[in-house]
């Protein structure tokens, strides 16, 4: 599969490159359509010369350039690898070529990294609807030239959202083919972002963890735990960490775990969100148990749930803002720093889902 997609990458760029040497050379360029797979010229918006561009949009004319600002033109052709560092540029432009790019996640990834927080994305590419069967979708890519396949809407969404981007916003402009559309997508880079939790995110977020922990209003437990154990407790798919983008920090955390192996409480869960006291104010909190209710109901969860000490006034209050209700207090519960605490239940039943 990886030597298809190098020898269709070989024939894009043989082609493309022949193209732009007869346009650099002054030579009209004919219609790149039927010689250039991928470079889709018949479907180019207007307000672009004739000849500049072998894309399917006009990036700049919705990228919201600024004086001053630096931007990444993603293919711009001609070039080679270029390692640029984190948080270079404020905007990252691209014109048709992410629908070539055999490994989307991952450029979508390097766009996020290498945008400053508070960048911005604006791409044209080819979109595919969501509910175009899969033989349709590769005759119609088949037909504009499409070599590695593009993503469909709900793809690009769930790939820039994982990343940590927000704002996001796919606007069609133009039909090329049954079910594929040139289409402007737009997305932010945030301060703050949320994403799924890694492997590799484990030091920083026992060490929220803990420092929750010290704090004396987060729980009874006293350590946090080791990373084994914190893993195998939590629900994959509902652990998500909120990164401060300016310095890759986690600076937050939530995941949930199965209150019982009843197929009966299939649909509930329990869980935790904890957030650095040195980022409090900041809306963290906030993101992140958007993150986990949106990522329960899309699994069909029903209900989450926890306790909280009635003395974590901000913790009640964070949850209240995000839908969740004070079921009853259960007093005298359990002893904590040799005192026994009362712990009031919570829990958010979703709208949608159950």
């Amino acid at each position: 599969m990886a030597d298809d997609i190098d020898d269709r990458r070989s024939e894009v760029l043989r082609h493309c490159a022949g193209l732009a040497q007869t346009a650099q050379a002054g030579q009209p360029v004919p219609d790149a359509s039927a010689d250039c797979p991928g470079s889709h010229a018949h479907t180019c918006d207007t307000g672009i010369p004739e000849g500049a561009s072998l894309g399917c949009g006009n990036p700049v004319a919705v990228a919201d350039l600024r004086p001053g600002d630096t931007v990444l033109d993603l293919g711009s052709g001609a070039g080679l690898d270029v390692p640029l560092p984190d948080r270079a540029v404020d905007v990252v432009i691209s014109n048709c070529v992410i629908n070539l790019s055999a490994d989307k996640p991952r450029t979508l990834a390097e766009a996020f990294r290498v945008l400053k927080p508070g960048g911005r994305f604006g791409v044209s590419d080819i979109v595919a609807d969501d509910d175009l069967e899969p033989f349709r979708r590769e005759e119609a890519e088949r037909s504009v030239g499409c070599t590695v396949g593009t993503l469909t809407e709900a793809g690009y969404r769930a790939h820039l959202t994982a990343v940590g981007f927000t704002d996001i916003r796919l606007t069609r402009t133009s039909p090329l083919a049954q079910g594929l559309h040139s289409t402007i997508v737009q997305a932010t880079k945030p301060e703050i972002a949320v994403r799924p939790m890694r492997d590799d995110d484990a030091a920083q977020v026992l060490a929220v963890y803990q420092t929750g922990l010290d704090g004396g209003q987060a729980s009874f437990e006293t350590t946090a735990p080791t990373w084994e154990t914190f893993t195998t407790a939590k629900l994959p798919g509902h652990r998500h960490v909120a990164v401060d983008t300016a310095s890759d920090e986690v600076v937050g955390w939530v995941a949930a775990s199965a209150v019982s192996d009843r197929c009966v409480y299939a649909g509930v869960v329990e869980h935790s969100v904890y957030v650095s006291p040195a980022h409090h104010g900041r809306g963290v909190g906030t993101l992140l148990l958007k993150a986990l209710i949106d990522s329960t109901e899309a699994a069909g969860i029903w209900t989450i749930q926890s306790g909280v000490f009635p003395e974590n006034t901000a913790s009640l209050r964070l949850h209240e803002k995000a839908g969740f209700r004070q079921v009853g207090i259960r007093e005298r519960i359990g002893r904590h720093h040799d005192r026994w605490r009362d712990v009031v239940f919570i829990e958010r039943r979703s709208k949608i889902t159950g």
